[in-house]
């Protein structure tokens, strides 16, 4: 079976693949009836980008369900949501080909497979491992249990764990995580891309789907107002609490990345104090991550069950928690520096720190890269002629 591209050149044609599991076969089914209602077509992207299509392939129901934000809209305004014997229910069926695509695109995928199947649990062992591995790597430099409670070390991080060895343990962590991340945008990169017109992105497409990820426009119900969580109530609350975790993280980041220039460049080393561009930062980043994790803890534990796939919970609240952790304890550390829990801290911290890098290409902040990739296939492809309808060229 074979599609015509909706860009040039003409007569180009895509084979489709054919859906292959139970949650992909849902979304396509429920797109169909979507396709010839189109009450919801101001939502979101999701639908405009559904009109485009007259069948809905493997690579079509990645992109459509990477595309939706799962404000749950589109649940509450349809006529066929259940009871209805159709069953349709958009966010649910987007959500469990989401959490599908996080494992198949996942490098490599048996790391993929198993923090979706245990996410919370196997956050919390990592950071409960690797902090008692550093605890222990601090009892055997010397000097017994005092150096894990005493002052000695008058708030200097580098007695612990000198700097190149802070080094040596995060880079190639970091690395790692760079690499199998891009192994996987690439995998779906490379899938979706003929599906969306096949034409490379351009500045204008670039520059919508930025505003799109930075604002997280989507998350507005369609309409302004908001999502739905645990019954059909607007609500903001949603995006504002992601507004506060993706900006906590990204001021974080920056912080960790002044911090390196002040290091190499300028030759000031940590730890550094107020009104430091570094430590301004990572407390305001710090906050912010703190609030917005909390927050969205508590959305996601009170969310109806229809507004979503159950069985993603422990990954997701395994993200939210290792965020939380890493704020929380980076904080704290910094608040303690000169007591004689500095050692303990700083174990707990790097502890979470590495536990979340390893974790990154595997759970919920792949949503966000797949999902910004979606947003640019998007934007790229809305700008091709239309294939399909009345107002096709």
């Amino acid at each position: 079976m074979q599609q015509l591209n909706s860009s040039p050149p003409k007569g180009r044609v895509i084979p489709i693949v054919p859906v292959s599991s139970a949650a992909e076969t849902e979304v396509a089914r429920a797109l169909q009836i979507c396709n010839a209602c189109r009450y919801c077509e101001g939502f979101c992207a999701v639908f405009p980008a559904m009109t485009r299509r007259l069948e809905f392939g493997q690579a079509d129901v990645h992109f459509l369900a990477n595309l939706c934000h799962n404000c749950g809209a589109c649940l509450h305004a349809c006529q066929y949501a259940p009871p209805h014997e159709f069953g349709i229910n958009i966010p649910k069926a987007m959500a469990e080909v989401r959490g599908q695509t996080y494992a198949e695109y996942a490098w490599p995928p048996a790391l993929g497979q198993l923090y979706q199947r245990n996410g919370l649990t196997l956050s919390l062992a990592l950071v409960f491992g690797l902090t008692l591995f550093l605890l222990l790597a601090v009892l055997l430099q010397g000097g017994g249990l005092g150096v894990l409670w005493g002052e000695q070390l008058q708030g200097s991080f580098y007695q612990l764990f000198p700097h190149n060895l802070l080094v040596g343990m995060f880079a190639p962590v970091f690395l790692f995580v760079v690499f199998a991340l891009s192994m996987g945008v690439r995998r779906f990169w490379s899938d979706i891309k003929p599906v969306t017109s096949g034409v490379d992105v351009s500045p204008p497409a670039a520059a919508e789907a930025t505003h799109d990820v930075l604002k997280l426009k989507y998350l507005d119900g369609g309409h302004g107002e908001g999502c739905h969580n645990e019954d059909d109530a607007y609500t903001l609350q949603r995006r504002r609490f992601h507004h506060l975790t993706f900006y906590g993280f990204a001021l974080c980041f920056a912080a960790t990345s002044v911090a390196t220039l002040y290091h190499y460049l300028f030759g000031w080393e940590a730890p550094y104090d107020l009104p430091s561009l570094p430590k301004l930062l990572g407390a305001v980043g710090g906050v912010s991550l703190m609030l917005g994790t909390a927050g969205l803890w508590q959305l996601n534990r009170k969310r109806h069950p229809m507004h979503g796939d159950a069985k993603q919970k422990p990954m997701d609240l395994g993200f939210i928690a290792l965020l939380f952790l890493v704020a929380a304890s980076g904080l704290a550390l910094w608040l303690a520096r000169a007591t004689p829990a500095l050692a303990l801290l700083l174990c707990l911290h790097l502890g979470a720190v590495m536990a979340l890098f390893a974790t990154l290409p595997y759970g919920k902040f792949a949503h966000g890269v797949f999902r910004t990739a979606s947003l640019l296939r998007h934007a790229v492809e809305k700008r091709q002629p239309n294939p399909i309808g009345l107002g096709a060229d």
